[in-house]
């Protein structure tokens, strides 16, 4: 049931279509989901300006009932919508408005609202108010999502010095498929307007995520952000303090991208040997330019680690820096990789070898830099973007294969539920060959036009601090060892125009939690991904954040959940979605990669989730021991093991025992450390005696790899050899 327009309606209607399909180059896509939602449709769109309600009401087939705050209806320029819908005023303090509106839907009229309930003035989702998900419940509706983009870029939004704002930018209207809520009959009262609000959250960042274009290569995409964001707008800096803009980017990666295709033209893939630095990302994109495959290699495992990575994914040639292999004291390095018959070449090298033409493609790329990538690059967005390693943590290191659209995908899922625009500062010292680092630290800001600082190591804890409070850098990422060290060393002020910390990779302990709350007023948080996914698959934010949990999946997101005999709490998790990686590269299947089975993936981690959704890491399969039959967490020891003694490092590892299957050793920089103490605090918590460590070995420092994560290779093999000597 639906209000026919009357003709006059339908002229001013066809002329403001006409008026806004000219200026705003408009385009509607999923014009079908409408026709399939049936009658009793609640439509939802995110507010992103002043044009918002005309632009659904002239695009929407039907002449809709619209529900507007009571406030906003007496504005002036509501008049004018006033002829493409019918306004159904409501007052967000009055319950019986709401109750009103439900009424309204059951009589099978088309409505839509705007769950913010105002226009959002940080370009991403706002708080979604729970009055939104009862009338969906309530009446029974489907919702109908509705994404309006471009609209943020003109003069009648809010984010005007936040964005660079034209005045007649494209705008997008993309109709999701329609839903309905399922929400358990068990859920009443508060818990039931608790849930629904959550599921209306879902579909709205669901909304956000699934109407962007993931499906293209990523050099498109930083041509895409240089054209939203101007090409004078300025993305990158570091400790040469020669800031980058869109341009000159663009133009070096061009350039240098050209040497290399001409110097080396039959090689897909190829090494980066770089720290964290600009030159680093020109050469990420040089090569993305050319159809080559950026192969990012970890300068922390040593040559023949490097050298047995080459092989695998298929390389001859190593792009680095003369000067970082000297810094680094990475020349016995070089050397080992040379013995092996791999190229090194350097960037200084390659400068020298800058033709006229190549300075002539620079100038045709500054000017016309869509044309020029069309001339050298076929790319698609399934097409292999980067290879990864994985960290080698517990085992040897495999090649992680990610296309283009599964990192499109996973900037995308983090963008739908995270506020970040133009107007943020990333400070990125962690190294590019992590997954995290490249997507979240490098990728993610360079394409969504916010500027990134670099610092090549993240191991200088006074100078890192020191450093976010003079660039005025708003988002921090980090794992709990550099941000406790960051946190030692810091003034309180050092952190003042901080908005965001990330944390992954390793465990946030509770200390460095209460630090950066006490200390800086600073909430850190913490999420969970693995190489394979691009890596993002849960994270805590502002608008959903639970303490000891690595918060909720991202949008797009499958997920099952696997028993594994002896494990008592939590399941295997195995997971599917567009960030998942195209498949490994295998040291016996040398530059070949094996794809997953349909798709999907196993995380090899034990997990817990709740009934809100929110995740808990329990352990990982390879990181159980079996003693005395009994599966035991080594997650769960080393967790209670901090919980005695925070304020050190400790790692726990699982080593053969003759009588036992297998005993537990800890690993501490806790030098007074007795088992009598870790026996009380197990005894106090009532954990199982299995679970106390047979052994303590205090070091000075507990193995890391570059990543920060802890070597819990080298830590086993510490635990063996001291072990043996012992015995001996």
């Amino acid at each position: 049931m639906y209000t026919s327009r009357s003709f006059a309606e339908k002229c001013f209607r066809f002329l403001l279509c006409s008026l806004f399909t000219f200026l705003y180059r408009i385009e509607v896509r999923g014009i079908e989901n409408y026709k399939a939602a049936g009658d009793r449709v609640l439509i939802i769109a995110n507010h992103t300006s002043f044009l918002d309600a005309m632009l659904i009401g002239a695009y929407l087939p039907e002449k809709l009932t619209f529900a507007i705050n009571t406030v906003i209806a007496r504005k002036w320029w509501i008049k004018p919508f006033l002829s493409l819908a019918n306004v159904f005023t409501l007052d967000p303090t009055n319950p019986l408005g709401t109750r009103a509106l439900i009424d309204l839907l059951k009589k099978d009229i088309k409505c839509m609202i705007f769950p913010e309930g105002r226009i959002t003035v940080t370009g991403a989702l706002m708080k979604i108010y729970e009055g939104s998900g009862m009338i969906a419940d309530k009446s029974g509706a489907m919702v109908l999502p509705v994404r309006i983009d471009g609209a943020q870029y003109t003069p009648l939004s809010r984010l005007k010095g936040k964005v660079r704002v034209h005045w007649f930018p494209k705008i997008t209207l993309t109709i999701l498929p329609p839903q309905r809520f399922t929400i358990p009959e068990e859920a009443k009262g508060r818990r039931r307007r608790q849930v629904a609000n959550a599921q209306l959250y879902d579909v709205m960042s669901q909304m956000i995520f699934e109407s962007n274009d993931y499906k293209q290569t990523l050099f498109s995409s930083l041509l895409a952000a240089r054209a939203t964001h101007g090409g004078n707008h300025i993305i990158a800096e570091d400790v040469e303090r020669v800031p980058f803009t869109y341009r000159k980017f663009i133009t070096r990666s061009f350039v240098l991208g050209r040497i290399i295709a001409r110097l080396y033209p039959n090689q897909k893939n190829m090494g980066i040997l770089l720290p964290t630095m600009i030159n680093t990302s020109v050469t990420f994109f040089a090569l993305q330019a050319f159809d080559r495959v950026p192969v990012m290699l970890n300068f922390t495992t040593g040559a023949a680690q490097m050298v047995g990575a080459c092989k695998t994914a298929g390389i001859s040639t190593i792009l680095t820096s003369r000067r970082f292999l000297e810094m680094g004291k990475l020349d016995a390095v070089a050397e080992g990789l040379r013995g092996s018959g791999i190229t090194i070449a350097c960037l200084e090298d390659l400068r020298a070898e800058m033709t006229v033409s190549d300075r002539i493609l620079g100038i045709f790329a500054t000017y016309a830099p869509r044309l020029a990538y069309v001339t050298t690059s076929k790319s698609t967005a399934d097409d292999p973007a980067v290879v990864l390693f994985t960290s080698g943590s517990e085992g040897t290191p495999k090649g992680v294969v990610l296309s283009h659209s599964n990192i499109q995908a996973n900037r995308f899922q983090l963008s739908s539920r995270i506020n970040f625009g133009p107007s943020d500062k990333v400070f990125n010292c962690l190294p590019m060959f992590h997954s995290f680092r490249l997507t979240a630290g490098t990728l993610l800001p360079i394409l969504s036009g916010i500027k990134t600082f670099y610092y090549p190591s993240p191991l200088h804890y006074r100078i890192v601090p020191e450093l976010i409070y003079d660039t005025d850098s708003t988002i921090l990422f980090g794992t709990d060892t550099f941000l406790a060290g960051y946190a030692r060393f810091a003034h309180p002020y050092d952190l003042y125009s901080v908005r965001y910390i990330f944390s992954g990779a390793e465990k946030l302990k509770e200390e460095t939690r209460k630090i950066y709350a006490e200390k800086f007023g600073i909430r850190i948080f913490e999420g969970y991904g693995i190489t394979e996914t691009s890596p993002t698959l849960t994270a805590n934010t502002p608008m959903q954040n639970r303490t000891n949990t690595v918060g909720r999946f991202m949008p797009g997101i499958t997920y099952k959940l696997e028993e594994v005999p002896g494990i008592q709490e939590g399941k295997k998790l195995i997971v599917k979605g567009p960030n998942i990686m195209l498949g490994y590269m295998l040291a016996d299947n040398l530059g070949q990669i094996k794809p997953l089975e349909d798709g999907w993936y196993d995380t090899g981690d034990i997990v817990s989730i709740d009934e809100d959704g929110y995740i808990s890491i329990k352990g990982r399969t390879k990181r159980f021991a079996k003693i005395g039959g009994e599966m035991i967490s080594l997650l769960a020891v080393e967790n209670a093991i901090t919980e005695l003694w925070p304020s050190q490092t400790h790692a726990v590892v699982a080593i053969p025992d003759s009588r036992k299957g297998e005993q537990i050793i800890l690993l501490t920089q806790y030098i007074s450390a007795t088992r009598e103490e870790i026996i009380a605090h197990f005894r106090s918590k009532k954990t199982s005696e299995l679970s106390i460590p047979k052994a303590i070995i205090a070091l000075k420092l507990i193995p890391l790899l570059g990543t920060g994560k802890i070597d819990y290779q080298k830590a086993k093999t510490i635990a063996l050899e001291q072990i043996v000597s012992q015995a001996a």
